[in-house]
């Protein structure tokens, strides 16, 4: 019986014969995948260059139009209702919207030829109807509606060519949409935006060039904004967790432990505007009757009451910087105690017996131990340290040289209405944060590898 069992089976295909077919099927999905990547970036090409011959075009009188509703009615209406119809109203229209796209995503990746034609109408009718809701002019509905087709055809066709199988992008794309659009207006849409309003003029009409940049580097206010938020970006960080440190290793062998790293954390609990008034009454400075502890300590000595927040150069923002270590010591604290205390314990006890002394246990153990986390307080502080807005504002109010780039760029917006100067010192202040943000994603990938 074997025999036979044996003699029925097929013979096997040679190996020579399997090999040239996976890699002639390879080649061909290589191909493919090449001419869908090529169709597609032409089609985005086409999208940029359409929407620039919008946005360039010579503007016109002409009203906007819409498909007899837009977003813009629809929240002047909603406006003018009740409030207690106004929430239920809301989460209807929520619910729907989010319905539909739940709706689509179940049927997306259906086959057949029900399941195809509610793609393609999807793929085309969502993109046109979320522009037109937008309420184009009158002169900019062709480009509207081709950039919109153009975009839908992208989805299908790099949908429909899909590795995976078509309804797999379309898909990927629905999850995707809500919240890339939120991403694409609240944080892509303003950068954009004010990169371009920082080469235009106060009224934001004309093109000036590199001018708000020169005035950024030359003129006193700009000036003294990037010098001074330098100084607060190297001095706060470096204070705050190297203190933080200190009383994370010393507390944690003192008794009253727990007591201690609350009094020492509340400050963090405080609001910046709180912690500038209470800091003001400390630099209090007057004639008479001194109520600020510092000039009380100088009277006390015999010397005169120092106007400590008009003292120039410098000397008032180091007194604000100041302010901010102390209400970031305790967050530095409590991150590096947690840290100290997940340090091996054998690592310590090895390099003791090795001879070595608290101090070099210290920086040869519990530092290395500690590196990620003393990152992560670095560049927290430093990022708070960039925008730091409160404590000028209370304080000082950008007076006497003490101003940052932050209270600066809203300054010139609000008191000046000079948006191109405020663009310019927005952008300076993006390129200040920006080496951070590279640094942590280079530690992040470096973690990765590790793990």
């Amino acid at each position: 019986m074997t025999q036979i069992r044996q003699a029925e089976k097929p013979p096997a295909a040679s190996p020579r014969h399997e090999v040239p077919d996976a890699e002639t099927a390879s080649r061909d999905l290589s191909r493919r995948h090449r001419t869908t990547v090529t169709v597609v970036v032409i089609a985005l090409i086409a999208v940029v260059a359409l929407f620039l011959f919008m946005v360039t075009r010579a503007p016109s009188d002409t009203k906007p139009t819409s498909l007899g509703f837009s977003l813009n009615s629809f929240f002047k209406t909603l406006g003018e209702m009740n409030p207690l119809v106004q929430i239920p109203l809301v989460l209807l229209v929520f619910g729907a919207v989010v319905g539909l796209l739940l709706l689509l995503i179940e049927y997306a990746p259906r086959s057949g030829k029900r399941y195809f034609w509610i793609r393609l109408v999807a793929c085309f009718a969502i993109p046109v109807i979320a522009f037109m809701l937008l309420r184009p002019y009158q002169n900019a509905v062709i480009y509207v509606l081709a950039i919109a087709v153009i975009l839908g055809g992208i989805l299908f066709y790099a949908d429909y060519r899909s590795r995976q199988g078509a309804g797999y992008l379309f898909q990927l794309v629905l999850f995707a949409a809500p919240a890339a659009i939120l991403l694409l207006m609240g944080l892509v849409y303003p950068a954009l935006s004010t990169l371009v309003q920082s080469f235009l003029d106060k009224t934001g009409k004309n093109f000036v060039g590199f001018d708000n940049y020169v005035w950024t580097f030359t003129n006193p206010e700009g000036f003294w904004s990037v010098i001074n938020t330098l100084i607060w970006v190297l001095l706060a960080p470096t204070f705050a967790t190297a203190i933080g440190l200190a009383y994370a290793v010393f507390i944690d062998r003192a008794a009253g432990e727990k007591v201690l790293k609350v009094l020492i954390f509340m400050p963090f609990a405080i609001s910046f505007v709180g912690a500038g008034i209470i800091w003001k009454f400390v630099y209090d400075f007057r004639q008479g009757d001194q109520i600020g502890i510092l000039n009380a300590i100088v009277t006390a000595f015999g010397g005169q009451p120092v106007s400590w927040l008009a003292a120039t150069p410098l000397i008032n923002t180091l007194l604000l910087v100041v302010v901010f270590i102390w209400s970031q010591t305790g967050l530095a604290m409590v991150i590096l105690s947690a840290a100290i205390k997940a340090v091996p314990p054998e690592q310590m006890e090895a390099a003791e017996l090795d001879g070595a002394n608290a101090w070099e246990r210290f920086i040869n153990v519990t530092v290395p131990g500690i590196r990620s986390s003393l990152i992560v307080v670095l560049t927290t502080i430093a990022i708070g340290a960039l925008k730091i807005y409160d404590i000028v504002a209370v304080m000082t109010g950008g007076r006497n040289d003490s101003t940052v780039l932050a209270f600066e760029m809203v300054n010139q917006q609000q008191r000046f209405q000079s948006y191109g100067h405020s663009a310019a010192l927005a952008v300076v202040l993006f390129l200040f944060v920006l080496p951070l943000i590279i640094f942590n994603v280079r530690q992040i990938r470096k973690q990765r590898e590790v793990r």
